[in-house]
Parts: C-alpha cells; structure tokens; sequence
C-alpha cells in the first residue's frame, strides 16, 4: 500500500527525476512557460513555486545575511546564474503580495505520437497579452528600419526575403519588358531597312 507516498515517480530513478525537474524549472524560470505532459507539469509546479517562494523570503529579509543563504539554496536546484538573477530580481518581485499560487497548469489535450495528454505550465502573469506584443512589433519594426545591420526573427527574415524575390520579379518584368519593346523597335528598323535594300533591285 502506497500509504502517505508523496511524490510521482515519473518511471525514473531518484537522480534522474531530481535531473529532470531541475532542468525543467530552469527551463520554466528562463521563458515563463513550457510545455510538458501533465504528469510531469503536476511534479514540477510545488518544486519551481518553492524556489520562487524561498526568492521571495530574502526580498522581505533584504539586507542581513538571509539573502545570500537564499540565493545559494536556490542554486542548488538551478545552476544558470543569469535564471537566478532574473528569479531575483523580476520574478520574485512580481509576486511579492501574492500568497502562493506562482504557476498554472493548462491541459492541452493528447500528443500524437503517443497520446500522452500534454499540458503547458506558466507562470501567473506573463500571459500573452496581443496588444503588448503589437506595440512590441511595431518598436522592433522601427529599430529594424533604423538599423538595418540589427538581427531579425526567423518571421522577419522570411518577409525579408520574400520582399526581396518580389522587388526581383518585379525588377526582372520590367527588365524583360524593355527588352522586348527594343526587341520590337530592332525587329521594324531591321524590316524597314531590308524592305529598302529590295527595292533598289
């Protein structure tokens, strides 16, 4: 009888489970949400709601000695300074009047391959809000416009290029076009001058 037994097992040895969860939250730390199947989002949300509650204990602690001892225990499980930095700094904050409750978990329904149901884990408040990302776009728009050396996205890139076949198709339509009309004119002046070559003979 499994009596008073915590945890899933996740079909994997204690080391690799703690690896996988690990890996997971630093993953869930670094892009705010993640998609996994709901088994291992259920294991992953009480671990990652504990490092952010143990970030948010030494914002109210500040100075004394509480926030390094907070910051050395949250590395143990993440091992990315930069992840911690920003759990510190922008993560922990944002929940500061919040009582718990850092992560949802939303079910997706079922992966083909397997037909495991799959859900993405988030963290409360970093929803994709449309018109943000809009204004966003248009910003990172007019930086591109600006300076045209700045990298771009994978979707910029492909418009890039499309535009740039388009401006070619054009180009190369108007190319051929001039051609044929100087075809044209060439064709006249080569029918006007044999027709005056015969009639001398």
């Amino acid at each position: 009888m499994r009596h008073r037994v915590a945890h899933r097992k996740l079909g994997r040895v204690t080391e690799h489970r703690i690896a996988m969860l690990r890996n997971q939250a630093l993953d869930l730390l670094r892009h705010e949400r993640i998609r996994t199947t709901v088994p291992r989002a259920k294991e992953l949300r009480p671990f990652v709601e504990r490092l952010i509650s143990i970030a948010k204990r030494s914002e109210v602690d500040g100075g004394n000695g509480r926030a390094l001892f907070a910051r050395r225990l949250v590395r143990r499980d993440i091992h990315d300074p930069d992840v911690v930095r920003k759990l510190f700094e922008t993560i922990a904050p944002r929940y500061a009047s919040r009582p718990g409750g850092y992560t949802r978990v939303l079910k997706l329904g079922h992966r083909r391959g397997d037909s495991a149901e799959v859900a993405q884990i988030e963290l409360v408040g970093s929803e994709y809000q449309a018109k943000v990302a809009g204004d966003q776009d248009a910003k990172a728009a007019g930086q591109s416009a600006a300076a045209p050396g700045a990298r771009k996205s994978v979707g910029g890139r492909l418009r890039a290029a499309a535009d740039r076949l388009r401006g070619k198709k054009a180009a190369s339509a108007a190319h051929e076009e001039t051609h044929e009309k100087a075809d044209k004119r060439s064709s006249g002046k080569s029918k006007a001058r044999s027709s005056s070559q015969k009639k001398p003979g």
